[in-house]
């Protein structure tokens, strides 16, 4: 039975944090747990041409065939559901912009490390409603490190209240006692050549420094923030993004170069995730511009429907607005799944004829959750480079929507503490991560974390998962110039429902 650890808000101001050594020493006995997250990584990318340590290393690893990332398939709400091991309709991270009326009123606001402390100064409660892996950690006497070479949100929401620990991130290291020590081992980030490689170098070698160090962290995350920022900006299977791939590919052979070389091969346990997988994209629609061309919003300043991604906030909940806006969405090609509050009667079904409710995707967060939430369409169109997958959203190529391109992600289990080349066909999550790791080494899992231990790759005995069930839930509505019809796909896994996909389809005429 789980057991609901209290939320810690600790200040790590008080006493400073000038030393890794002698600091909350972990256990000798106790294996270290390394997470790497390589952002935006699909699982087609690890080849030996692409990613040739990440292939060798996925030869004896067991591989989660079914691994999901967290919907919205958004890098801040997989930062927060893998830290807390919650969806976003519990730890309240709803998108990577986010709308909190208490901030500004007209307008969504961002997920810096800047934006979440403004947002954490202007509510009442925790910036994250769910209990963090690191404050677990800390409880029982451990630390948690994170190194992340990307955003400092991304960051800042793997461990937020810091909880003993560090997060040593470019442009943020907590706690800020911390920093003089990091610069002075480390030197600030090179200037000379490419950035983003000279910023995963930098994590890179934080990591060897602190993580590998004898009395160093129990748990650790290292985030390469590639090869996302390059296949937004250029495209999948660009030369740039192939760049980045081979990079941050070379930066995870140099972790696993030092374990060889410093014997610790055999003690460290090391799982590997993405936070979402990406597509093309092709659209040239904006959900705000469409809505005020249709006179469903004032202006970009008004406050009367206030747009955060795809997350729509009509003033006081009002239902004939809220009606008007779906209607309109569901007519567009472009605008793939839709979903809303969930009917009285039917917790599957949302109110407004068509949709979904947020209760089957986990989106349902008590205070912070809008009144629509859409996802663009998508096909199975290839790019020039050959890559599946494409939706109808704004750039070159992203995610966040619900393809089984954006959701189907890479899993690799591979440690002391794990079973070798095990090919897991249950379904998994990055909410699943966090109890994983309790669950080695046998601390308890707070209630608010609904991930699963993932006992099929675990040596230590775990209880069944229970039966897998492919489910499909459909909702249709037909109006005059056709009919709508929202399929959702999901596994079912005892008490655990993971999202594979959802898709749309239209049909002209009555």
């Amino acid at each position: 039975m789980k057991k609901l650890l209290p939320t810690f808000c600790l200040s790590l101001l008080l006493g400073g944090f000038l030393s890794l050594s002698g600091y909350g020493q972990t256990t000798p006995t106790r294996h270290k747990t390394l997470l790497v997250f390589f952002d935006g990584l699909r699982p087609d990318y690890i080849t030996s041409e692409l990613m040739p340590n990440l292939f060798a290393f996925k030869q004896k690893a067991s591989v989660g065939q079914r691994h999901h990332s967290v919907f919205p398939t958004v890098t801040r709400v997989n930062s927060a559901s893998y830290a807390t091991g919650s969806y976003p309709g519990t730890h309240g991270i709803l998108g990577n912009s986010v709308y909190f009326p208490q901030v500004n009123k007209t307008k969504s606001v961002g997920t810096t490390y800047g934006d979440l402390t403004k947002i954490a100064g202007a509510i009442d409660g925790p910036l994250l409603t769910a209990v963090s892996l690191g404050e677990v950690l800390q409880s029982a006497g451990e630390r948690m490190m994170v190194f992340s070479s990307g955003t400092t949100g991304q960051a800042y929401l793997q461990n937020y209240t810091v909880s003993g620990g560090a997060i040593i991130n470019p442009d943020l290291i907590l706690p800020e006692s911390f920093k003089p020590q990091v610069l002075a081992d480390l030197g600030a980030v090179a200037t000379a050549g490419e950035e983003d490689e000279n910023r995963h170098a930098w994590i890179t070698d934080a990591y060897l420094k602190y993580g590998l160090d004898a009395q160093g962290p129990l748990v650790s995350a290292i985030w390469y923030s590639d090869p996302d920022g390059a296949a937004h900006s250029h495209g999948i299977g660009s030369p740039e993004a192939v760049r980045a791939i081979h990079f941050v590919d070379a930066q995870f052979g140099r972790i696993l170069e030092a374990l060889k070389a410093r014997e610790l091969s055999d003690s460290i346990n090391i799982l590997i995730s993405a936070d979402h997988g990406f597509v093309t994209h092709v659209g040239k629609q904006n959900l705000t511009d469409f809505l005020i061309a249709q006179r469903l919003k004032k202006d970009k300043e008004s406050d009367d429907v206030v747009v955060a991604e795809g997350a729509i906030y009509v003033k006081d909940h009002e239902p004939e607005a809220i009606k008007k806006i779906v209607a309109a969405l569901q007519k567009e090609e472009w605008m793939g799944a839709i979903f809303t509050q969930a009917r009285p009667d039917d917790a599957i079904q949302g109110w407004v004829d068509g949709t979904l409710s947020f209760a089957t995707i986990h989106y349902n967060h008590p205070t912070r959750v809008g009144d629509i939430l859409v996802a663009p369409n998508w096909n199975d169109d290839k790019n020039a480079q050959g890559y599946a997958g494409t939706d109808f959203s704004g750039g070159v190529a992203g995610h966040g929507g619900s393809s089984p391109y954006e959701i189907n992600i890479a899993l690799l289990a591979r440690g002391p503490d794990f079973k070798a080349s095990v090919a897991g066909t249950l379904p998994t999550s990055n909410v699943d991560l966090a109890p994983t790791i309790l669950s080695i080494y046998d601390l308890p899992v707070p209630a608010t974390m609904e991930g699963r231990v993932m006992g099929e790759f675990l040596k230590k005995k775990t209880p069944s998962a229970g039966k897998l069930v492919q489910e499909t839930r459909k909702t249709e509505v037909t109006y005059p110039w056709g009919t709508y019809t929202l399929t959702l796909q999901r596994s079912v896994l005892g008490p655990y429902q993971y999202v594979d996909y959802t898709r749309v389809e239209r049909k002209l005429g009555k």
